[in-house]
């Protein structure tokens, strides 16, 4: 059997883990073909100074021989959009692929080729602003970590395009190959595409006493528990009115919000990840009832935590991608 052709593109100022992470999840799962090309073959400097390779330019490599494309992203990608010769070899090369992917501002040269009209995307949140203002006709979700709408995949930023990798893996090869690999790149397997970006590790400050460090260590060991304000002071040996104001000064949110974030979290990751009931979830994780966590989730997303759970998760894919028929074809 041939192996398949994975063709990362690259250039000046890109995002070196936007390449090397999935280049790595491909190529220890085997069975790929790992291409490296930018606009002309040779060095390619990435925005931290990191010099790389590319064995091929858009003038030596034939894009029919694509199966899986892969867009690197990073601070030069506006300079790179601007260059006709690749975005022209990126829409040839997606004509055929089976599939299409871009990692973080990778999003922007897929765009460039026409790719993305209707589609729901994602990329690092950052960028969220401008991919909306520059290509309203794009759908953008700067929520989850990646997105599948048909056959084009769409990251977030930098780390999360080895979640997509081992998703791509999974889809390909299936999830024990996909486990055995992120076992040997000490990854965590089937970070869900419906996680948010925002998790409580990023969005959040970290505390900086042991009071409050022991009251948020009580709440991530125990989402479910009871975590009223008297429960909290109780463990951080504190007042209820002093722990509230020092939570609220040291993390930036008031406890009860973060209580709330870190329950959504770990329901958010029930629901994609496995068939318990709503209304067990609901309870498992604070909620009381299920109305209680539709209404968080109505709040938080839009949506109702069982069209969540369709919405992210598959049993066919249950890396935790939306799977469904290709209604907008990369264009010929």
């Amino acid at each position: 059997m041939t192996d398949r052709r994975v063709v990362f593109v690259v250039f000046d100022g890109f995002q070196p883990l936007d390449l090397t992470g999935p280049h790595e999840v491909f190529h220890s799962a085997g069975g790929y073909d790992c291409v490296v090309l930018a606009a002309r073959a040779g060095p390619v400097v990435s925005e931290s100074g990191l010099l790389v390779h590319a064995g091929h330019g858009v003038a030596d490599l034939d894009p029919a021989g694509t199966d899986t494309l892969v867009v690197a992203g990073g601070q030069g990608v506006d300079r790179a959009r601007q260059d006709e010769a690749l975005v022209a070899w990126i829409a040839a090369a997606a004509a055929g692929a089976r599939r299409v992917a871009s990692v973080c501002s990778g999003v922007f040269l897929l765009a460039a080729a026409g790719l993305l009209d209707g589609r729901r995307v994602t990329t690092h949140w950052g960028r969220e602003e401008q991919l909306t203002r520059e290509h309203p006709e794009v759908r953008v979700d700067c929520d989850p970590i990646f997105v599948r709408d048909g056959r084009v995949w769409t990251s977030a930023g930098v780390t999360a395009g080895m979640d997509l990798a081992l998703a791509l893996v999974e889809d390909d090869l299936g999830r024990d190959v996909a486990h055995a690999v992120a076992r040997r790149l000490v990854l965590f397997l089937r970070r869900p595409g419906g996680q948010s970006q925002f998790s409580v590790a990023l969005w959040s400050r970290q505390p900086a006493t042991d009071p409050v460090r022991a009251a948020v260590s009580a709440i991530h060991a125990e989402p479910g528990a009871r975590h009223d304000i008297a429960h909290l002071a109780a463990r951080a040996g504190l007042s209820p009115r002093h722990l509230q104001r020092r939570f609220t000064a040291e993390l930036g949110v008031p406890p009860a919000a973060y209580v709330e974030r870190v329950r959504v979290e770990a329901a958010q990751r029930a629901l994609t990840e496995g068939d318990e009931p709503v209304e067990a979830i609901a309870r498992r994780y604070g909620f009381a009832t299920a109305e209680t966590l539709r209404r968080t989730f109505h709040r938080r997303f839009g949506v109702a935590p069982s069209d969540y759970r369709a919405r992210f998760r598959s049993t066919a894919h249950p890396a935790g991608v939306r799977t469904e028929p290709d209604a907008h074809p990369v264009p010929e």
